[in-house]
């Protein structure tokens, strides 16, 4: 599994809150704590949205004021700290939101997110499990989708693409369950379902060491020449320190 593909899962997932606005205007406490607290939420995720994680956190705490119970001022605040590399505080604020919502899956995809970066493997598995459980969950192909990059760390490789095919049937344009698939299928010698997956992964991703790699190896099989000079000339120019760029020199030579 890529690690850069891992961490641009985990951020694009981290940002999977709820539809927030970007007003920096500071909120005034008002006559209704409910409407206050929604507000000092909505400037908390502007700023994140922003990349100012610092600035989050005072209107976030602000909310929790209010309500020390609220689930989305507890999920934010962990992503706060999550992104900061704070992840003691960032756990207390996964579990505090939890213990809120404890059925919620977009609080359980987030937090087996970071139980996935955190190498927690049985714990992530346990977390998007439960998330992946209802049905109505309107991005549950991308609880599939990790659910399968954490089989994989757990090399239980079956589980893995039972999740990514389950993703697929969710969504057909889920980019990291077509990548992940089509792996596991090059491994297999399904190289037509390979390629096939792959070509599908190009037209909705970009690219990293590791699919540029496999696309490479695919074309060269398929006799794609011009596919394959394109995937190398990529690897050696944006990787050229990966160990994928330097396998390049040993492939042309077979």
């Amino acid at each position: 599994m890529s690690t850069t593909m891992l961490k641009t899962t985990a951020l694009s997932l981290a940002l999977l809150i709820t539809a927030c606005t970007t007003t920096m205007d500071q909120p005034t406490r008002q006559a209704n704590p409910e409407a206050a607290k929604e507000a000092f939420i909505q400037l908390g995720l502007g700023y994140m949205q922003e990349g100012e994680t610092e600035r989050a956190k005072g209107p976030l705490t602000e909310a929790l004021k209010i309500d020390r119970h609220s689930s989305s001022a507890n999920v934010a605040l962990a992503l706060v700290f999550q992104q900061e590399g704070e992840y003691d505080d960032a756990e207390k604020h996964f579990r505090a939101a939890l213990a809120s919502e404890p059925e919620n899956p977009r609080i359980l995809n987030n937090f087996g997110v970071f139980m996935l970066e955190r190498e927690r493997y049985q714990e992530a598995k346990q977390m998007f499990s439960k998330a992946a459980e209802n049905p109505l969950y309107g991005e549950r192909s991308r609880v599939f989708a990790n659910l399968g990059l954490t089989q994989l760390a757990l090399e239980d490789s079956e589980g893995a693409k039972a999740s990514f095919e389950r993703s697929l049937r969710l969504n057909a344009r889920q980019p990291l369950a077509l990548l992940e698939l089509a792996k596991i299928q090059f491994a297999e010698q399904n190289f037509v379902g390979a390629w096939d997956n792959y070509l599908r992964f190009t037209q909705l991703s970009g690219q990293d060491a590791s699919s540029l790699w496999l696309g490479y190896q695919l074309a060269r099989r398929f006799e794609d020449h011009n596919r394959a000079a394109s995937y190398a000339l990529q690897l050696r120019r944006l990787y050229p320190a990966s160990i994928e760029a330097q396998a390049l020199g040993g492939a042309n030579n077979r």
